[in-house]
């Protein structure tokens, strides 16, 4: 069994599992990496590589059996197994995200909000439960949930966390613009979007510019 594959690689094995699952579901019994590379803009090479990691998952000459890499990522990313993760801090995002609640995903769901604002708890938004953030290492460990959605002002954001650490949380998925250091049996995803939305903006001013020069 593999017990760690680089980073870049495990952030695409959702996008191929997703794939895989169209695939199927439109009655696909094989594919090629090149054809798995035109549907994901994953080059095919990268694929190869991907998929090595996990050992011989396709034959030479005949690709790749959609079904069995389907179960196969599948039981890898734990589809099979429902994730409850906790979203702290109801706002606007926080909103957004419960609305959203991982609909199109198998096994992540938003079991619990939190937040301190009375007017929101003890309420059900989009059929969650909000609340208070007195209550969260409470529910934390009556819920048995291993996973937080962290959407609070910056201001509270390193008191929650430190609580969320003591609590036995496992992996917070950071939306804040701080950066934490947290023991090594914590890992933080940090989700920045006024970053990427620079820099996507810079990348578009760049070929912007070198458009600009080359007709000059």
């Amino acid at each position: 069994m593999v017990k760690e594959i680089p980073r870049a690689t495990a952030k695409r094995l959702p996008i191929y599992h997703r794939y895989l699952r169209y695939l199927y579901n439109a009655g696909k019994t094989r594919i090629s990496s090149t054809e798995l590379s035109d549907a994901v803009k994953v080059d095919s090479a990268t694929i190869r590589r991907d998929f090595s990691y996990f050992g011989a998952l396709g034959k030479r000459g005949y690709g790749y059996d959609v079904e069995y890499l389907l179960q196969f990522f599948g039981k890898t990313l734990n589809q099979d197994r429902l994730t409850t993760t906790a979203l702290i801090g109801v706002g606007s995002l926080g909103n957004a995200l419960l609305n959203y609640n991982f609909r199109k995903s198998n096994n992540v769901r938003i079991g619990a909000g939190f937040d301190i604002n009375p007017d929101i708890i003890g309420t059900v938004h989009s059929g969650i439960p909000i609340y208070s953030i007195d209550e969260l290492e409470e529910q934390l460990e009556m819920q048995a949930i291993e996973v937080a959605i962290l959407t609070v002002p910056q201001e509270y954001a390193d008191g929650i966390m430190e609580r969320l650490i003591a609590a036995g949380i496992k992996g917070v998925l950071n939306f804040t613009p701080l950066r934490f250091e947290v023991p090594d049996t914590v890992r933080v995803q940090n989700v920045d979007l006024t970053n990427e939305l620079q820099t996507l903006i810079y990348f578009i001013n760049q070929e912007d510019i070198a458009d600009q020069l080359s007709r000059d």
